[in-house]
């Protein structure tokens, strides 16, 4: 869990990333040195939410992030554009020049006009230095808001990253993002796009607004409201508009053309991953257990069985074992306590385990001249962990590094099965969006066609029109 606060912790961090030392990170395929605080933070994250597995598509949107920042007011500073593979419908900024698009926010997008829109404006959170010009109090009190959220483990940890993505990065008040605005939509002219995409963004978002307060009264849920991107814009912002309208009446002697490629944005977002993806659990040599909840990673060529009684990881060469078992979790005995009652011999190396927001205790028990490496880890039961090794001593430390990965399934995680995608046909004389999510199979299926094509809550594509469906 500490990797999670230190992300929290980096927008108070982010008067001190241009010193010390550098790392280099990749991003888009591309080698970038960048100052060592952002460049852990970073690869924390990544590890938090993880890539999206389309270099094709990265190399894309960092092509087009890199054509925004020479045309921006610092054309010579370092840029890094990432693509998440998160559903969530955003994108963020980070100090230092590291901008975020998650893949949900794809589908709903248009154009690369509106993706332009989309990466022009968290430029502009950069240019604009909103970071460092946020209230401290206001950024402090928020950072350990979502701290401590993280480590009372009420949500998992994707949830909390999420969080923190939506509310504390972009968070910066309706003033601070107006000025984002108009400096992206300068850029965005400058570049050759048109910024009035600016606009047509904010009505896909508000779009999606208006869908889940929608859904939230159909279920009797509390009203939702959307927090991500834009989220301080109304949609019809008069001073927004008055800045779209000033950066398009710019007059620019050297205004490069419009990007020749029109049909790319189609071609590069034709398959995309909709929804959860169904290849989460992919992490080399780490075990899911969907049931349970939780996973562990074993070292190379180590193999893990299941049965109904425990869960067994086996070095190749057969010389270590680590079997889990479960016992109901009592509260009122701590983990040591009964870490001490169930072991037989004597107790040595007694450590205290905290771990992605879990408690438990190990320590390693010898009798009768053989040493096992036990530990208790509490999550939702109480999980047994015993140890042995023909010498313990030499094989210890690799007991322990599987002990210690243990850890709940992230919400990514937990999806399995077919994934939904997103593909571009014509539509057919005679269909309606109602007819065409037939075949889609996902909850409010006609509503997401409406929200991806951009006729929500109504309205019809002509015959022959070229629109999104899921399969």
């Amino acid at each position: 869990m500490r990797f999670l606060i230190g992300i929290a912790m980096l927008s108070l961090l982010s008067a001190c990333a241009g010193s010390g030392g550098s790392s280099t990170v990749t991003v888009g395929g591309r080698q970038v040195d960048v100052p060592d605080v952002t460049a852990e933070e970073h690869s924390k994250l990544i590890e938090t939410i993880g890539i999206y597995d389309d270099l094709e598509l990265a190399e894309y949107i960092d092509r087009l992030g890199q054509r925004l920042v020479a045309h921006s007011s610092m054309p010579t500073a370092t840029f890094t554009f990432t693509l998440l593979d998160s559903p969530d419908i955003n994108a963020f900024a980070l100090p230092g020049g590291f901008i975020y698009v998650n893949r949900g926010l794809l589908a709903y997008l248009d154009n690369e006009d509106e993706l332009a829109g989309v990466i022009a404006h968290e430029i502009g959170h950069i240019t604009e230095r909103h970071h460092g010009r946020r209230a401290s109090s206001q950024a402090t009190s928020t950072v350990l808001a979502t701290t401590a959220y993280i480590l009372t483990g009420s949500g998992d940890i994707y949830d909390a990253a999420t969080m923190y993505g939506a509310e504390v990065i972009s968070g910066f008040g309706r003033d601070m993002e107006l000025e984002a605005d108009a400096a992206g939509a300068e850029f965005m002219h400058r570049a050759g796009y048109d910024a009035d995409s600016l606009l047509s963004v904010i009505g896909v978002l508000k779009d999606q607004e208006m869908y889940r307060r929608v859904a939230a009264k159909a279920s009797g849920k509390p009203t939702g409201t959307y927090h991500g991107l834009y989220s301080s814009h109304p949609r019809n912002d008069l001073r927004l508009q008055t800045v779209v309208k000033t950066a398009n009446s710019l007059d620019m002697d050297n205004r490069p053309e419009k990007p020749a490629n029109l049909g790319e944005f189609r071609r590069q977002t034709e398959g995309l991953v909709f929804g959860a993806s169904a290849d989460a659990q992919s992490e080399p040599n780490r075990f899911y257990h969907n049931k349970l909840d939780f996973s562990i990673k074993t070292p190379d060529g180590w193999s893990v069985s299941q049965s109904s009684q425990a869960i067994t990881a086996t070095a190749d060469d057969g010389t270590a074992t680590l079997v889990i078992t479960l016992s109901g979790l009592d509260s009122a005995v701590a983990s040591d306590e009964f870490l001490n009652s169930k072991a037989k011999g004597e107790l040595s190396d007694n450590r205290r385990l905290e771990q992605f927001g879990l408690q438990g205790s190990t320590a390693i028990a010898s009798a009768s001249g053989s040493a096992k490496r036990l530990a208790v880890i509490d999550h939702r039961y109480r999980f047994l962990f015993e140890a042995s090794a023909n010498n313990l001593s030499a094989s210890d430390e690799q007991l322990l590094s599987i002990i210690e990965s243990f850890r709940p399934l992230v919400a990514r995680e937990k999806v399995k099965g077919q994934s939904r995608t997103l593909q571009y046909v014509q539509v057919p004389r005679g269909a309606t969006l109602k007819s065409l999510a037939t075949g889609a199979k996902i909850p409010d299926a006609e509503d997401q066609l409406r929200l991806i094509n951009g006729y929500y809550p109504s309205g019809e594509p002509r015959i022959g029109d070229w629109i999104k469906v899921i399969q």
